[in-house]
């Protein structure tokens, strides 16, 4: 933030490091609404001028460039457009080689940022501006795109859009707006090619793996659903013609089509899921089968790998990697010292691998956590295939009402080569239903990975 009232900016306790800190640029924020700067800093609309000018003159003086972020310009605009205009005017005139025009509180409308913009850009000609949006009426990136059309040449945005409350622009739907879109692909340059665009999907899950967070499917270009068709009137067309419901290739932004099977699905769903070799199954069989499972409770919708693995076994072409014999789940809670009641379930896996019958022992801090290390543990000359293996997301649906209820268990998983993948099982019992989720992902990753009997 900019220098406080009352203090030079080389005595401020805040700004002082910052002015001192090894970087080229310095971006500091400062109020830019007459309403805000007496509510929220309770001094003078004069104080907070000089506060804007002497903070941009002290980056100067260090030899960086100075940046300024104003804040509430929008609203502040729409209120007292002359005193929004003089405190960016101020920091212009003070040194700042950016004016980042910000939507603080996410409630402007493109057409308006568009208007704004437009009357900034004749008062400040040479300034160069930039916008700073926030998504609180799903419009970021709108309103981003507006305030490009109308003169600003830097995007403040974040990647998967993270940010307080609704979050910041997201640049994983910037950035191919910018280089697939017109007008905007013609007219300018954002430094990154079409060919370095190809990782932006794997550069925003990467994020949210880092994060460990599940990504948001629904995501714009880069979620798993975005280039997702389900309809068998949208997939036969597809199959034509992906141009038919695709308004840029899946590829371009490193993304991949999919086309996931339900009840809703035709002959064409169920052709173009199946990526094995050699003769395919009888597919009208093979839909029958997934709308019996589907009656049952099970759903392929986010479970590729489970569908994958019923036409395997359809065709009898699935190996059998290993046979569960019996397994079995207890779960202790206990009062520790402190007098907190803390569980922790232990779990036993008796396996038939190979000829061989392995048992096997995990604890976790719950049922199908243990069940999930007692079941990798030992798996004879499979375990190396399951180095790597780890489970990145686990949901629960309760299906239908009561004690009793029918439970789906969905459950993703990832290997270190990043690839991921997701299984389904379903029981009125929720171990059961885990369980079987669990040994479909360790039997997909043998299958994939070309594991020998």
């Amino acid at each position: 933030m900019t220098k406080r009232a009352g203090r030079s900016a080389a005595n401020d306790p805040s700004l002082a490091p910052v002015l001192d800190a090894a970087a080229d640029a310095i971006c500091l924020v400062g109020k830019t609404s007459a309403y805000q700067v007496k509510v929220a800093l309770e001094i003078s609309l004069e104080e907070n001028l000089d506060n804007i000018a002497r903070s941009m003159e002290a980056i100067l003086a260090k030899g960086r460039e100075p940046l300024f972020d104003a804040e509430h310009f929008f609203d502040g605009y729409k209120a007292d457009p002359d005193y929004a205009l003089s405190c960016i005017g101020t920091a212009y005139e003070a040194g700042a080689k950016w004016i980042v025009l910000c939507d603080t509180n996410g409630g402007a409308m493109p057409e308006e940022v568009y208007a704004i913009v437009s009357t900034v850009k004749d008062k400040l000609p040479q300034a160069a501006l930039g916008i700073h949006a926030h998504n609180d009426t799903e419009q970021a990136v709108a309103v981003s795109l507006a305030a490009i059309r109308a003169g600003a040449r830097q995007v403040q945005g974040t990647l998967n859009g993270l940010g307080e409350r609704c979050g910041n622009a997201n640049l994983c739907s910037l950035l191919p707006n910018l280089l697939l879109k017109e007008p905007f692909a013609s007219q300018f340059e954002t430094g990154v090619t079409r060919e370095n665009l190809k990782q932006i999907t794997h550069v925003s899950r990467l994020l949210d793996e880092i994060l460990n967070r599940a990504p948001d499917r629904y995501a714009p270009y880069v979620g798993a659903s975005a280039f997702t068709h389900k309809g068998g009137l949208h997939v036969s067309a597809v199959m034509k013609d992906p141009q038919t419901y695709e308004h840029v290739p899946p590829q371009s932004v490193g993304n991949k089509r999919t086309m996931p099977v339900s009840s809703q699905s035709g002959r064409a769903n169920v052709a173009a899921n199946l990526a094995m070799d050699g003769d395919k199954p009888d597919l009208a069989r093979l839909l029958q089968d997934v709308k019996h499972r589907e009656f049952e409770g099970y759903s392929y919708d986010d479970a590729q790998a489970s569908f994958e693995l019923l036409a395997l076994r359809q065709q009898k072409k699935l190996p059998r990697y290993f046979t569960v014999e019996q397994f079995s789940v207890t779960v202790e809670s206990v009062r520790d010292e402190d007098d907190q009641r803390i569980s922790q379930a232990r779990a036993e896996v008796e396996l038939i691998v190979a000829g061989e019958r392995i048992t096997s022992t995990g604890a976790g801090n719950g049922p199908v956590n243990a069940l999930d290390a007692a079941l990798r543990k030992d798996l004879g000359k499979y375990s190396p295939f399951l180095a790597d293996l780890r489970l990145v997301d686990f949901k629960v649906r309760i299906l239908t009402t009561g004690t009793e209820a029918v439970t789906r268990v969905t459950v993703e998983s990832a290997d270190g080569k990043g690839n991921r993948w997701s299984t389904v099982g379903v029981s009125e019992n929720i171990v059961d239903a885990s369980f079987e989720a669990l040994t479909d992902s360790i039997v997909y990753k043998l299958y994939r990975d070309r594991a020998v009997i």
